[in-house]
């Protein structure tokens, strides 16, 4: 075999002339500390607060605590296999997670990783979890509805496209029920939503993906989970990170609906981390800044201006109360920053009232201005009215005499309580909320049996989808009562009240007739 020195020597030239001389120069310390998930790194020179660390075992950390001779690290990850004198990498970057369009329709974990088994998720896009909430110039007023498809809500509590409202009451109330029922009507109106599941048991995560699949919301909806079983700073990171995900499709000029179930466990994971860090405690042993926490997290739901393309963030924050306590911490914190809050009573709730909404202490501070006019009409009395029924039955169980008046008011109250009733995973399209409002307001449940009320709204409901679809249709469309369709409404509800009447005379007639035959 001859080699000729030619071919050697223009090979050699051209390995010199593709070598590139650099130097890499990466910023590392040491673990003085490790245990509970915190680490204590010395060396770390130029460190961020929020940066990412990368261990030697491929987990990542989040620099916290910047002191003056080491960095207090979280760990978003299992501690497993590391060990003091290990060496930490800076990344150079602040803690980031993966968003875009990829990500709709799936089960994620904080950090964007894939729970639901169905693959990685492609995504060219990062976003950091920490980002800055829109200033007063970017913002637009609220003025576009966010219908939740909860009569309650929609007539007393409106909510509005960009509005922080606040669900608030003690355990097992139904606050994820409403918030999940609000995300299931959200179908077609091409909204975005997001839930966040903050320290909730695996099971109850997999009970709400199957109801969102079932209904078909999985289409257009994003789940962020961290789970009890997860490390506090995990849940710690969750609603940012959720809110980061959010934050792109806002930008890109969508709605999108975020639920934060639940901001309670959110500050515990805080405090926990905290006091692990050696962060000075406050009252109830939650670090000072505990306000901020939830503040600069509430604050980047917006509604943007036209000219940063009119997306919004409405957020739905969930905070639990003990024994209905809401001068707490936490919940008076959250109400502070929030545009209204919807409380959940448990006396309401035990008495069969579902969703059990106090219509006396809720409130939405910037909502009536998105309403739409129709609803705004019909209800504009319907709070009141509930206060004096409330007021009246206290009275009325003592076995007071109240003049026909006040009688009047109470049967009145007890049809609008009845009506006010709906089914979980069931919400009610804007013409059935007006066609069964203008029939309570005008008095046209008055001579119909209270047990007989729920019965009648459903059937009203499916007479009307039968013969008067166009009805509907003009509802949905126009959002406004014309003297027209007023006149419409009232012809149909007279129509179906007058067969709904002599169809149950004919029932208890039969039953009637059936008793005496066995008898």
């Amino acid at each position: 075999m001859h080699i000729k020195p030619e071919e050697i020597t223009s090979i050699i030239k051209k390995e010199i002339e593709d070598y590139e001389v650099g130097i890499e120069i990466v910023d590392s310390g040491t673990i003085i500390q490790i245990g509970d998930g915190i680490a204590r790194v010395y060396g770390l020179k130029d460190c961020m607060e929020g940066e990412l660390l990368e261990f030697n075992t491929g987990v990542y950390g989040m620099a916290l605590n910047l002191e003056q001779d080491n960095v207090g690290c979280v760990l978003l990850g299992s501690e497993e296999g590391i060990k003091e004198g290990d060496i930490v990498k800076r990344c150079g970057r602040l803690v980031e997670v993966p968003v875009g369009e990829s990500l709709i329709g799936r089960v994620v974990n904080p950090l964007g990783e894939p729970l639901d088994g169905k693959g990685d998720i492609k995504s060219s896009q990062k976003y950091p979890i920490e980002r800055e909430a829109p200033g007063v110039i970017q913002r637009k007023s609220v003025t576009e509805p966010l219908q939740t498809g909860i009569l309650a809500i929609d007539a007393m509590v409106p909510i509005g496209r960009g509005q922080r409202e606040l669900i608030i009451g003690d355990r097992q109330l139904g606050k994820t029920a409403i918030a999940v029922d609000a995300i299931l009507n959200q179908k077609g109106h091409d909204v975005v939503c997001i839930y966040v599941s903050i320290g909730q048991k695996q099971s109850t995560v997999a009970q709400i993906v199957d109801t969102l699949n079932k209904n078909g919301a999985m289409d257009y909806s994003i789940v962020v989970s961290s789970t009890a079983a997860d490390s506090a700073p995990l849940q710690f990171i969750t609603p940012y990170a959720a809110c980061s995900m959010g934050e792109y499709f806002m930008y890109n000029g969508k709605d999108v609906l975020i639920v934060y179930d639940d901001l309670s466990k959110h500050a515990v994971a805080y405090r926990t981390m905290a006091l692990l860090l050696r962060r000075p405690p406050g009252r109830e042993a939650y670090p000072g800044d505990v306000f901020y926490l939830h503040s600069r997290l509430l604050e980047r739901a917006a509604r943007l201006s036209d000219e940063l393309g009119g997306g919004s963030i409405t957020a739905l924050p969930i905070v639990e109360t003990l024994e209905g306590n809401v001068t707490a911490y936490i919940p008076t914190n959250v109400i502070s920053i929030t545009d209204g809050q919807i409380f959940l009573e448990s006396e309401l709730f035990y008495s069969g009232q579902k969703p059990a909404i106090n219509a006396g202490i809720s409130v939405s501070r910037v909502g009536g201005n998105a309403q739409i006019k129709a609803i705004k009409e019909l209800s504009s009395t319907l709070r009141l009215e509930l206060a004096h029924y409330r007021e009246l039955a206290t009275f009325a169980q003592f076995g007071t005499d109240l003049d026909d008046e006040s009688k009047k008011k109470l049967e009145k109250g007890k049809r609008l309580m009845e009506i006010l009733k709906q089914e979980q995973g069931n919400p009610m399209s804007i013409d059935k909320q007006i066609i069964i409002l203008y029939a309570s307001i005008h008095d046209y449940l008055m001579d119909i049996p209270v047990k007989k009320i729920r019965e009648f709204k459903n059937e009203l409901f499916v007479y009307v989808d039968d013969h008067y679809r166009d009805v509907e249709e003009t509802l949905i469309k126009e959002k406004k009562l014309s003297d027209d369709m007023k006149n419409k409404i009232n012809d149909i509800i007279k129509e179906f009240k007058e067969e709904f009447l002599r169809r149950n005379d004919i029932e208890k007639n039969s039953t009637e007739k059936s008793n005496i035959e066995k008898k």
